[in-house]
């Protein structure tokens, strides 16, 4: 195994184990959409219609080497979409976008998020998920690693910002060079991204200027991390350690965030997805204050996705999966974190699988992108009856569960610190 520090060349190649909370939730789903490539971001747009990105399925084009640079190549075509979902109906209603993908369709970075600003207008992020340095010459000229502006009438688009080209000029924060932009708001005229890649926060103004790195991501030092067994199948044969390899017991990890939101105080709150080996327990919520200094706002999770407020101030997570890949269960978790900061998982499993991307909707309901990394299988789902009962840890949760006689309780796994 390389111990080199791996950024994903996309979340597929991994996913999050549980962070072993209790909860107690009577939430339910409905599948609203269905048949989708590759899911990733979801937003409602002005008409009030939920528009979903799906990254596609790469093509039969040229191909650059995975981040790790061992594996298979990831090969381009132009079968990225934007879907919009109308009254039980989907459309792709913006097609031929840029996608890079695994020979199998999976893997896959192409269109990534979406975001309405406050006149309606749309903007699209579009993935990397390899070394910019490849991008251009080996694939020519394409929109990877950068943020479009689509015109939905015209099936057309303009560029932005080009993100994967920052980290290849700038390098912000001095680890390999690799790009794979995940997700993105808009704040008043500026667009505010992360690159998991390049583990930094940007933002560039909505007329192109003034494009920038608001803070880089420091690695993590694990302390006896666990790895995959050595016969583990992997993409990344890097990921697995050989057979009789004596692992470090102090072993650096990339940040890899994975998404970000904007609070109530103004600040930027950054989901961490982890680098490898990807530890359970070990993903971090970031707050990005107004000077541009990142701080730790809550902990103990794994493998984040994304996160977003809803108007009352309270804060949900999605985790991608509750157990490592090399284990074979790939349910994921909403928790959603109260202003009080107590925690509760609102789903877990029970159909709920390697989730890419929430929102919540006008009518207080929360929209997951479900099974985001299987082509072909995408979904989105839409959680119901979200009203939770507090943690049982403290005496009201448990009072609450007593009087309501409802709900289930998910118990910890080897995590006393829930």
């Amino acid at each position: 195994m390389k111990l080199k520090q791996l950024t994903i060349t996309f979340l597929t190649f991994c996913v999050a184990a549980f962070s072993g909370m209790k909860a107690v939730s009577a939430a339910s789903f409905s599948v609203i959409a269905d048949g989708l490539y590759n899911a990733g971001g979801l937003s409602f747009g002005p008409d009030g219609n939920l528009y979903v990105t799906e990254a596609g399925i790469g093509g039969n084009g040229a191909c650059v080497p995975p981040a790790s640079g061992q594996g298979d190549f990831l090969c381009y075509g132009t079968s990225g979409a934007v879907t919009k979902i109308e009254n039980g109906k989907t459309e792709r209603i913006l097609t031929g976008l840029p996608s890079l993908a695994l020979p199998d369709g999976t893997g896959a970075s192409g269109p990534r998020d979406i975001q309405f600003n406050a006149k309606g207008k749309p903007y699209v992020l579009i993935g990397y998920g390899a070394n910019p340095t490849f991008r251009d010459r080996n694939l020519g000229y394409t929109d990877l690693g950068k943020i479009i502006a689509p015109n939905f009438n015209t099936n057309s688009w303009t560029s932005v910002a080009d993100l994967a080209n920052y980290e290849l000029a700038n390098n912000p924060d001095g680890a390999d060079v690799s790009s794979n932009p995940l997700g993105f708001i808009i704040d008043g005229n500026k667009l505010v991204a992360v690159d998991a890649g390049a583990n930094d926060l940007l933002s560039v103004n909505a007329d192109k200027s003034n494009l920038q790195a608001i803070v880089a991501f420091p690695q993590d030092i694990l302390t006896n991390p666990v790895f995959p067994p050595s016969d583990t199948p992997s993409n990344e044969p890097a990921q697995v350690p050989s057979q009789g390899e004596v692992v470090r017991s102090q072993f650096p990890t990339q940040a890899v965030p994975s998404n970000v939101a904007k609070g109530p105080d103004g600040a930027y709150y950054v989901s961490q997805f982890t680098g490898f080996p990807f530890p359970e327990g070990g993903a971090k919520i970031y707050r990005v204050g107004t000077d541009g200094k990142a701080s730790v706002f809550a902990d103990g999770f794994t493998q984040l996705t994304d996160l977003e407020f809803d108007p009352a101030g309270n804060l949900y997570a999605l985790q991608y999966a509750n157990q490592s890949a090399w284990k074979g269960n790939f349910d994921g978790s909403v928790i959603k974190i109260a202003t009080d900061g107590t925690r509760t998982t609102l789903l877990s499993g029970n159909g709920l699988e390697s989730p890419s991307a929430l929102t919540i909707g006008a009518d207080g309901a929360v929209y997951v992108t479900n099974r985001g990394d299987r082509p072909g299988l995408g979904q989105v789902l839409r959680i119901e009856n979200i009203k939770s009962i507090p943690e049982p840890d403290s005496t009201l949760g448990v009072l609450a569960i007593a009087a309501l006689g409802v709900g289930w309780l998910h118990k910890k796994r080897n995590h006393p610190e829930f």
